[in-house]
């Protein structure tokens, strides 16, 4: 698909295009904290008239600020705030029965796995696993499964996961996930096992489910400002990290030419693209980035990403961790 959009187009271009698309629409985000790209996400959408717009957040007093915000903006779109903290499994899925317990919500159109943390020290979860792994991945992993059969009611089924060019710091380590319980952590190759996660289970959703009529994608927004990386050291110790890994890696270094920084509208547009174009039914698994399906041979696109096998070996090994097997026929 040849390019249309660039990085410079804006969620809200799209959202005026594709108006039609999102009119009606049960849209479910998970991590829509003011100032993130899920809040920007969500209320970019409401412009189009969308039937319920389901937020989520490990914190609901956050998600609910960022409600208040649609509601204000856009009284007739209703709302619905739900707790979910994906770093843990069990709160994965306590959310998860709740969405399916709500009988007034039969179907959802759009699941856009947004949340994330990026580059935290190294700790593990309640449950044992490496914390950007859990959260980014395997929480999103386990949701999605448990209210499949939601997203299948909908007569456009799509699932969208965001992921990053950061997937290019590593694949997934299926020998060594937690990084010898921290032995032998580094916080962006950590960020970068996470980011290749989210590219493979979007690819093996699209494989198992793609006959049933869903669409899976995953996407890297780009380079915005946002909550996301707050904690970190842009001018210090935390670049030179990031640099490192890529000079190790044979990458070209992210500071090299400067980083080509995105507003908060340009930075949704590939969020607003994965979950509404139409013409994504023809790229089913796909990656995307600037609004586009991404090219491996002008874009970062690694491997790793877009390997059946690697996805197939990491939805077994997801499986494991959850402690429950998704089979679909």
């Amino acid at each position: 698909m040849a390019p249309q959009y660039n990085a410079e187009t804006t969620g809200s271009e799209l959202v005026t295009e594709f108006a039609a698309q999102i009119k009606g629409k049960v849209i479910l985000t998970t991590g829509v904290s003011p100032k993130s790209l899920g809040a920007q996400f969500v209320q970019l959408i409401a412009e189009a008239e969308p039937a319920l717009l389901i937020l989520t957040g490990r914190n609901t007093t956050k998600a609910q600020q960022t409600a208040e915000v649609v509601a204000k903006a856009h009284p007739n779109v209703k709302t619905r705030v739900l707790k979910l903290d994906l770093g843990s499994l069990a709160s994965v899925r306590e959310g998860a029965a709740e969405v399916n317990s709500w009988d007034d919500v039969p179907h959802i159109d759009v699941l856009v796995n947004n949340a994330g943390i990026m580059a935290v020290p190294f700790a593990l979860t309640a449950d044992g696993y490496e914390s950007q792994y859990a959260t980014n991945h395997l929480g999103h992993f386990l949701f999605t499964n448990l209210i499949i059969d939601k997203l299948l009611k909908s007569s456009e089924p799509r699932l969208v996961s965001v992921s990053s060019d950061a997937h290019r710091f590593s694949p997934v380590r299926f020998d060594d996930n937690d990084f010898h319980r921290g032995e032998n952590y580094n916080k962006w190759i950590a960020y970068g096992q996470a980011k290749t996660a989210n590219m493979l289970m979007a690819l093996s959703f699209a494989e198992k489910l793609g006959k049933k009529g869903l669409v899976a994608v995953s996407l890297h927004p780009g380079v915005i400002g946002t909550n996301l990386g707050d904690a970190l050291d842009w001018t210090g110790g935390d670049v030179a990290l990031l640099n490192s890994v890529d000079k190790t890696l044979g990458n070209r270094e992210a500071w090299e030419d400067g980083l080509k920084w995105k507003t908060h509208d340009q930075g949704v547009a590939t969020h607003v693209f994965a979950a509404f174009h139409p013409s994504l039914k023809e790229h089913n698994g796909a990656y995307l980035q600037d609004a586009h399906v991404a090219d491996p041979w002008t874009e970062t696109v690694k491997p790793w990403g877009t390997s059946p096998v690697e996805a197939e070996r990491l939805w077994k090994l997801s499986e494991k961790q959850v402690g429950q097997e998704f089979t679909y026929n």
